[in-house]
């Protein structure tokens, strides 16, 4: 969020957004122009009537609306949800927009009139890794190999031949420390090398489909800048 020169400065996830100005210029970053900012209040908030809490509640309503029609799965969250911080609410939209503005700098860079989808990822991936001499590929973002971040390392070093030193990766991890270093090196690598991977060590571990592919999209975002 924060690298999106998002203001204010965001510290903490579920407290700063309950004023819904943050998730709206996300919105706007992802969907440029879409927010209609004359419907917005911002700050100075009133001092009266709970210190413009109605206001912030209609900026969350007014976010959560624009989610609806940007197609996103927001059953069941409206904007007194986001105001009041309910964490895996909050984070249902987050993670949304996070996907979707990957998408939208993957499609940039593509020059595609249409959205990259989930399968163009994929094949992507695993055309890089073939091309390279990797052994690594991936089915879909629920892959169970995916828990080791075997492709995801050998992803890393086919967009940067030599970026990876396999000393330090656990070949056929077993038990979940060894594949949380692992997962744990190759996030660190990719951000290395350039791709803004904002997954956890944890998502890799535990296949989070959703977190898993913002991975390989970030990476081929990555790639495809490196060629031209």
């Amino acid at each position: 969020m924060n690298s999106l020169g998002i203001s204010p400065y965001v510290q903490h996830l579920y407290t700063d957004l309950c004023d819904g100005l943050v998730i709206l210029q996300l919105i706007d970053s992802v969907k440029p122009n879409c927010v209609q900012w004359n419907r917005v209040t911002r700050p100075p908030w009133p001092k009266i009537g709970g210190g413009g809490k109605m206001k912030k509640i209609e900026n969350c309503n007014y976010a959560v609306l624009l989610g609806n029609q940007m197609k996103f799965s927001l059953v069941g969250i409206d904007g007194n949800d986001i105001h009041n911080g309910i964490e895996n609410l909050t984070l249902a939209l987050v993670w949304q927009l996070m996907r979707a503005y990957t998408l939208r700098i993957l499609q940039q860079i593509s020059e595609s009139e249409q959205p990259i989808t989930d399968k163009q990822v994929v094949e992507w991936c695993n055309k890089k890794l073939k091309s390279a001499g990797k052994t690594s590929s991936i089915e879909h973002f629920q892959d169970p190999g995916i828990s080791d971040s075997r492709a995801v390392v050998d992803l890393i070093d086919a967009i940067k031949t030599g970026s990876i030193n396999y000393k330090n990766f656990r070949e056929n991890p077993i038990s979940d420390t060894d594949k949380f270093l692992n997962a744990k090196y190759a996030i660190s690598m990719a951000r290395k090398i350039g791709a803004p991977v904002y997954a956890l060590p944890e998502d890799l571990v535990e296949v989070k489909p959703q977190m898993v592919m913002t991975v390989f999209a970030c990476l081929m975002a990555r790639g495809m800048t490196a060629t031209k």
